[in-house]
């Protein structure tokens, strides 16, 4: 068999463009957060009635849930995943659900979506109110 001589500018060409080409797929969209369950059972605690701003909330991130409240004594719970790319979202202010990683926000009533990409409302997390602690129902 006769030996064939592969250029070695062919060989580096053809090593870079693969390079390229799995460097790109890194960057690629992806749901980005795994589940978007919350992690939390029936009873758990969550947080406590003081910690959670009238008009505001809490980012509960390792239970993928967040906390609000939009009145005074009114709690709501929703889970913590945007439903755009599967992020976490990042916080509560101007009285709704931020997601900083690409703009989309969310009622802190509802759970609707109020702005950005997201396609659909982030789901409702059922709580109930012992004393002053929130629990997971």
């Amino acid at each position: 068999m006769p030996e064939v001589r592969v250029p070695r500018r062919f060989v580096f060409s053809g090593l870079g463009a693969l390079g390229v080409a799995v460097a790109l797929a890194g960057c690629a969209g992806g749901d980005g957060g795994g589940s978007g369950k919350p992690k939390v059972a029936a009873g758990d605690e969550l947080t406590t009635t003081d910690e959670v701003p009238v008009g505001g909330g809490i980012v509960l991130t390792d239970a993928k849930v967040v906390v609000t409240q939009p009145t005074a004594g009114k709690f709501e719970a929703f889970t913590a995943v945007c439903t755009h790319q599967g992020l976490t979202v990042t916080s509560v202010a101007d009285g709704r659900i931020q997601c900083a990683h690409h703009g989309s926000s969310y009622s802190i009533s509802t759970g609707e979506v109020e702005g950005g990409p997201a396609p659909s409302a982030l789901a409702s997390v059922a709580i109930k109110q012992d004393g002053k602690r929130i629990l997971a129902a």
